[in-house]
């Protein structure tokens, strides 16, 4: 594993942010970190990045403690935060220029890394233009070729798709393929899981500071079958009854009412259905529709992050 969290927690005060953390990064993988806002995504690579100490528990990344020499870590790691953070004086030029200057790379071999970096981006027409008159989604290919500058084995990008039109998602998207490509292990967090999905080739789900599910995209979906989507249709003047008998489950969550119709989230197989439907008939709540569907990575994922009672 290229990065192993085992039992990490950060405490800021009284508030914890991660809670034990336990997540592996294979290696060669495109790794999603989705969770809702606040789960603990940016401090977690805020902690592999060597920009954080933890309070406990043990890291390695590329096989290196971060926080007992984070030179070592840098070395191999390009780091993309979710701001852009640019000199913008500075031409496309300069600022990579600059950067890879920081690098200690030497000004003979810049000019070659710089250009085949923009190639990579897409940004050779601008190499000689102002930072500040690239567009938002130019920033953010210019902000991967600064985190690429040196060459590293694992990116880390938080949140690289906030604020980008579908165009721009779309271009960042396959960059991000390329890199996959060229070798390299990258890490992305979102709390959006359709920025992901199409994507990563593993995936971890954090909230409330503590990794809920990761795995494979395959072990992922495997998990998300174990779910099932259900919309019953039950007498208008018995929906709060059925409602009540419903969340009375331990296998139910989501409960939501939409057109007279309700829907919600059901862990297990066919039994566990049946169940829940003999339940609302031994309460004398007639159902005159019962619909049954697998559930996707959306709905585990809603089930997973969802706030408990």
């Amino acid at each position: 594993m290229i990065v192993q969290f085992e039992g990490v927690e950060k405490h800021y005060g009284d508030v914890t942010a991660l809670g034990g953390v336990d997540l592996s990064i294979p290696e060669g993988s495109i790794t999603g970190l989705i969770g809702p806002n606040g789960a603990g995504k940016t401090t977690s690579m805020l902690v592999m990045s060597t920009l954080l100490e933890r309070d406990a528990g043990s890291v390695t990344v590329v096989g290196v403690d971060p926080q007992s020499d984070p030179r070592a870590v840098r070395r191999q790691l390009g780091w993309m935060p979710d701001f852009f953070g640019f000199y913008e004086s500075l031409t496309t030029r300069e600022y990579l220029d600059f950067f890879a200057a920081t690098q200690k790379i030497p000004a003979a071999s810049r000019p070659a890394i710089i250009s085949d970096l923009l190639e990579l981006v897409d940004l050779t027409e601008k190499v000689d233009s102002d930072v500040n008159s690239l567009s938002r989604g130019m920033k953010q290919r210019l902000s991967l070729a600064r985190a690429l500058v040196h060459d590293p084995d694992l990116l880390i990008l938080d949140e690289p798709a906030s604020g980008l039109d579908p165009r721009a998602r779309v271009q960042l998207r396959e960059l991000i393929a390329e890199l996959s490509r060229l070798g390299k292990t990258v890490i992305i967090s979102s709390h959006i899981l359709a920025e992901l999905e199409g994507i990563c080739s593993h995936m971890a789900v954090i909230d409330d500071g503590v990794v809920k599910a990761q795995g494979s995209m395959d072990e992922i979906r495997a998990a998300a079958r174990g779910t099932r989507r259900v919309a019953a249709r039950v007498p208008d003047g018995r929906v709060d009854d059925a409602v009540a008998v419903l969340e009375s489950g331990h296998d139910v969550t989501d409960v939501a009412i939409e057109r007279g119709v309700l829907g919600f989230l059901l862990s297990g197989d066919d039994d566990a259905s049946a169940a829940q439907l003999a339940g609302l008939v031994d309460a004398g709540i007639p159902v005159y529709e019962w619909r049954v569907e697998a559930a996707g990575l959306e709905e585990l994922f809603m089930q997973l992050t969802r706030d408990e009672p």
